[in-house]
């Protein structure tokens, strides 16, 4: 068994080009969103989920991006209301939301 249950990971690269990316859009507000949001549900901790910020991760022109672990499940993502979609139906009741997945 893994130590965490999910582990989600936030693009919040900032390319100095000014090309896309997902710093563009506010992905480190809505990382720490979501880490506050675990962590008030008490689901953060061993067994439970990480919520940790990336790098780069290759998909730029589709973000903002995150990536949840173990499943490899990519989603993209708008405000606050996709976000607590994803922890609601994703992390807390283990069903995929279909309609912000990336396709593989």
């Amino acid at each position: 068994m893994s130590y965490y249950r999910y582990h989600v990971f936030f693009c919040v690269n900032k390319r100095e080009d000014g090309s896309a990316c997902c710093a563009n859009h506010p992905a480190q507000e809505m990382r720490d969103y979501a880490k506050a949001r675990i962590k008030s549900l008490g689901m953060d901790g061993k067994g439970g989920v990480r919520i940790n910020q990336a790098g780069c991760m290759d998909r730029c022109e589709e973000g903002p991006v995150i990536a949840v672990y173990p499943e490899g499940t990519w989603y993209t993502y708008v405000d606050q209301v996709d976000i607590d979609e994803i922890i609601d139906r994703h992390l807390r009741q283990g069903q995929a939301v279909e309609r912000l997945k990336l396709k593989e």
